[in-house]
């Protein structure tokens, strides 16, 4: 650790002009908190009562997603359940977006208020109905949820033979085997035992690192096409390393268009699983560049965020780490493998004192390039915090752990500057914070952001930046199969710029979001070219479309391209 910090201290100066030539962006440009003019009341709790168990400050998530098919997104909340002083008030929530922008909670009736101790969720249409299911990771026994779509959700777990168990933490669903169902890779973090608090070199009681525990397997279920899955873990290859995983990602790492899995590991190797295409896959990892960073230290990998963020049509990684770490950008190349980029791209320096989680590369002012959102919240109190005179310990969490999150503007080639202003609550709000999700909530072409805190209030801010480009959403979906095209990628060109965005459900930090792709166009006035790549290799090129619109582009609609060698 400290041969890292002290590595990119001696890079800072090479970096240090450039970043100081970026202006600051003027008070318009901002995130406006309107959690309470959304009447969106939630309070996360995981029953904090100052014995310091782990599972405590690791949640939670969520899911922004239209459960009633309405055309707006409404927004699923995970909770600390059981593990809550009054479980009955605690229990994951379900908020249906109104016409008039407010929220209502619709737990109950839709049969999603899960009581477990909850971790994350997980999106996706396993039963190619055309709706989207659920499945919901706890600190114990997960859950699927299918959706009746009729606005209500069974509980099908032991029916479908999910045998989850332990601690989960993030999840995904894609298709692994071509069959045209989504199967179920479901990550795993620590055992609970021993039941424990540790000391920080101070000796003051603080929460215990991962690698006080032991880490557990991964799991993996292949869907059988008939409302069930059969677990695969060990055949698969998944199952038989154990880890401390606490995101995933499933999309075509290596373009042999099969899904792979990228898996970020708390305080060890991060995994990137190959699919083989026999039903195995193979941990590439150190071959592909993403096992450690650039000075080859493992990190405390949290979140995981997808995205071309230099313009070159090849989707880049962007991790969250611990405090004393950096956050860690690793940039695709024309052979693959994935390198490390973080100190020219300046998401390292300012990382340094916080601890990231949840993570979006999203395209904040619609210029074309994708901006970075984190939530942060530490897990280890700061050398020297003491105790707040008289502080209950809710209070005393809050001071202890909480920080500021952090949003950083792509200036070009992949080069990012601070973002935050002291006129921005998105920047400047302190919170314990868990997940993040970046949508269009209230459906007005630009992408606002949605923060899960431990044991505080989720918070939605509203987009309010001034001067945005235009932009284009598109909703890619395969007929045959009737649900979203998860695993495609689609390319669209405005001006002289191509951009590229996968079609995926699962990413940040135990959370997940419906498929729709959004594009900031700057002052194009349309998208000139449009191809979809489907997840077989396919490809299809689309009409151009102008700008500030929501269209459905559907496989087969569309004039084929012929594949290049």
């Amino acid at each position: 650790m400290p041969i890292k910090t002290f590595s990119l201290m001696l890079c800072l100066s090479l970096f240090l002009d450039a970043c100081q030539k970026v202006e600051r962006n003027p008070p318009d440009n901002r995130f406006d908190d309107i959690t309470l003019e959304a009447r969106l009341h939630f309070q996360h709790t995981s029953g904090v009562q100052g014995r310091y168990l782990l599972a405590e400050i690791m949640g939670s998530g969520g899911a922004l997603f239209d459960y009633d098919n309405d055309g707006d997104l409404d927004i699923y909340l995970v909770n600390g359940g059981a593990a809550a002083a009054n479980p009955s008030d605690s229990a994951n929530k379900l908020f249906q977006r109104n016409a008039d922008g407010s929220y209502q909670d619709v737990s109950k009736t839709s049969g999603l208020d899960d009581p477990g101790f909850g971790m994350g969720s997980a999106l996706g249409d396993f039963d190619n109905d055309g709706d989207l299911d659920i499945y919901v990771s706890n600190v114990d026994h997960d859950r699927l949820y299918l959706n009746n779509g009729d606005t209500s959700f069974t509980d099908i777990s032991v029916e479908a033979g999910i045998q989850g168990h332990g601690w989960s933490s993030s999840a995904t669903f894609c298709d692994i085997d071509d069959d045209g169902f989504l199967d179920l890779y479901v990550a795993t973090y620590v055992t609970q035992e021993p039941l424990q608090a540790c000391a920080d070199e101070s000796g003051d009681i603080d929460y215990c690192a991962p690698n006080a525990y032991r880490g557990e397997a991964d799991r993996l279920y292949r869907n059988n096409g008939d409302g069930t899955f059969t677990f695969i873990g060990r055949k698969s290859g998944i199952s038989q390393k154990n880890n401390n995983a606490l995101g995933v990602v499933c999309f075509d790492f290596n373009g042999d268009h099969r899904d792979d899995f990228f898996v970020a590991n708390d305080g060890e190797r991060n995994h990137l699983w190959i699919n083989k295409g026999d039903g195995t896959f193979d941990e590439r990892g150190v071959a592909y560049g993403t096992a450690v960073n650039l000075f080859g230290d493992t990190e405390a990998s949290m979140g995981i965020a997808l995205g071309d963020v230099n313009a070159d049509q090849r989707l880049d990684v962007l991790l969250t780490h611990l405090d004393d770490e950096t956050n860690t950008l690793y940039l695709s190349t024309n052979d693959r493998v994935l390198t490390d980029a973080t100190i020219q791209s300046g998401l390292g320096i300012p990382s340094i004192p916080e601890t990231g989680f949840g993570v979006s590369l999203f395209d904040a002012d619609q210029d074309g390039r994708l901006d970075v959102a984190i939530s942060n919240g530490r897990v280890r109190k700061q050398p020297g915090n003491a105790p707040s005179p008289g502080a209950g310990i809710l209070d005393q969490f809050r001071d202890d752990y909480a920080e500021p999150n952090r949003l950083m503007v792509n200036v070009g080639n992949g080069k990012f500057a601070d973002w935050c202003t002291v006129f921005d609550p998105f920047c400047t709000d302190l919170h314990v914070s868990r997940g993040l999700l970046t949508g269009d909530i209230d459906t007005d072409g630009d992408l606002d952001i949605l923060v899960m805190n431990s044991n505080g209030p989720a918070q939605l801010y509203r987009n309010t930046i001034a001067d945005k480009g235009g932009w284009l959403q598109l909703r890619i979906l395969d007929p045959t199969l009737n649900r979203d095209a998860i695993g495609a990628r689609v390319r669209v060109k405005a001006g002289n710029v191509w951009q590229v965005r996968p079609v995926i459900h699962s990413d940040s930090y135990l959370s997940s979001h419906d498929a729709v792709v959004h594009f900031g166009l700057g002052s194009a006035l349309s998208a000139d070219e449009i191809i979809v790549t489907w997840p077989r290799g396919e490809r299809e090129r689309f009409p151009p479309l102008k700008r500030n619109q929501m269209v459905v582009l559907l496989k087969g609609q569309g004039k084929p391209v012929e594949v290049e060698n």
